[in-house]
This record gives C-alpha cells, structure tokens and sequence, in this order.
C-alpha cells in the first residue's frame, strides 16, 4: 500500500517561507499526478497544486504566485515552496496521488497532514 509522508512543516512568522516535501513509502512516484491540499481550522478543503509525470503544473487560483510546485525524480521527492507566507496560510498541508498521467478532481492516495502555522 503507497503510503505517502509529508514533511518540513512547523511554526514560521509572516513573510517567510517553507518548502514542503512529500515523498511514498516503498513506491516511485514517477507515474504518479502528485497534488497540494490544505485545510484550515474549521474551513473546507482546497486544492492548491497538481504536478503531473512530465512537470506540468496547475494551482488554484486564490494563489496568486506565491505557491510553486516541483519534483525531482530522482529523489522521489514532490515540494510544495510556499514564499511571503500569511497568518491565512496556517492550515493542515496534505499532499496526494493519483497513478495518471494527467491532473485529475480526485486522488487515490493521502499523506497524513503536516501542519503549517504561520504566527508571529
């Protein structure tokens, strides 16, 4: 069973930024759409990126550029760089995947959540 694992989330003040990894236990994730997901305190999940195979690249839109998303195959690894972060960014970050080659609506596999907090 992929199992995917989040990291590099904690405490951080505004204006600063953390980049989020997520890699699979045991799995490659080269044929895997790999997507960002945040959920804040008591508000609706959102979608925030989706890379695919090949390196393409869709955000949501209440982004405004100051989101990326990359991978690098050889480590296996998908990051979330996350710049000028807000006190509004705090939420639970979920990465996910999805054996496709394009970015789907939905994810078959989750990772656990990451917490992000960014507070003064």
């Amino acid at each position: 069973q992929l199992q995917l694992v989040e990291s590099g989330g904690g405490l951080v003040q505004p204006g600063e930024s953390l980049r989020l990894s997520c890699t699979a236990n045991g799995y490659f994730l080269d044929g895997f759409a790999v997507a960002w997901f945040r959920q804040p305190p008591g508000k609706e999940r959102e979608q925030l990126s989706c890379i695919t195979l090949n390196g393409r690249t869709k955000y949501g839109d209440s982004l405004k550029g100051r989101f990326a998303t990359t991978r690098d195959h050889a480590k296996n690894m998908v990051y979330l760089q996350m710049d000028s972060l807000k006190p509004e960014d705090t939420a639970t970050y979920y990465c996910a995947a999805r054996h496709i080659n394009y970015c789907p609506y939905d994810f078959d596999h989750w990772g656990q959540g990451i917490q992000v907090t960014v507070s003064l």
